[in-house]
């Protein structure tokens, strides 16, 4: 399968778009991210910035950024398993408030993201899509996305690329503003925040081929 062509607002605008709202919201949200920052730099000690590789557009490789929620890994040997261990109240609160995703708008004016589109998963998953997931990598990474207000964490990663593909079919202008103020609701409601059981969402193993 394809992605269907390119129309006027993704091909043209959605870009522009991206960049002038991140620029407005880092102006806009610059005492937050300062404050957030301090706080995570006392609590958590340095760095304060989470960098990690993530795929983008079309697979290609870029350094993701966001605040640190977690403490350092035991022996410096990063274990999916420690990961509820790691995970400090002050974390919990905020990934809770999805505070810790602000740095991402610098990923957006560098054009590594959009603002809206699928998440950015990890590389290691990469292999382990089959055709129909992989179709998600046919557009920028977003801060936020279709899975995100429908479900975020708690629902399951086939759910989860069945939206984030139903997004790369129906890229609109207005399809994207809807997204956006359903974060908003999303975020304020604190929902799907976790999977049960996880301290985010359990590792993607892969699935069976899309019928």
């Amino acid at each position: 399968m394809k992605h269907k062509p390119y129309g006027p607002y993704e091909r043209f605008l959605k870009r522009p778009l991206d960049f002038l709202c991140a620029l407005f919201a880092m102006i806009v949200l610059s005492p937050v991210l300062l404050v957030v920052a301090v706080v995570v730099r006392i609590k958590l000690g340095s760095p304060v910035l989470f960098r990690q590789e993530r795929p983008g557009l079309n697979g290609r490789i870029f350094k993701l950024y966001k605040f640190r929620t977690m403490l350092p890994p035991k022996d410096g040997v990063i274990d999916p398993l420690q990961d509820a261990a790691r995970l400090t109240p002050f974390g919990r609160k905020l990934r809770s408030t999805s505070l810790d995703e602000l740095p991402e708008l610098f990923n957006i004016l560098k054009g590594d993201m959009a603002v809206v589109g699928p998440r950015p998963l990890l590389v290691q998953y990469l292999s382990r899509y089959n055709e129909y997931q992989a179709r998600r990598n046919e557009v920028r990474p977003g801060f936020t996305g279709l899975a995100q207000v429908h479900g975020r964490n708690s629902i399951s990663w086939e759910e989860k690329f069945e939206w984030d593909v139903k997004y790369v079919d129906r890229i609109t202008f207005i399809g994207d503003v809807k997204i956006i103020l359903n974060t908003v609701k999303t975020v304020f409601k604190r929902e799907g925040i976790s999977a049960a059981g996880e301290a985010t969402m359990g590792e993607f193993m892969g699935s069976e081929e899309k019928v």
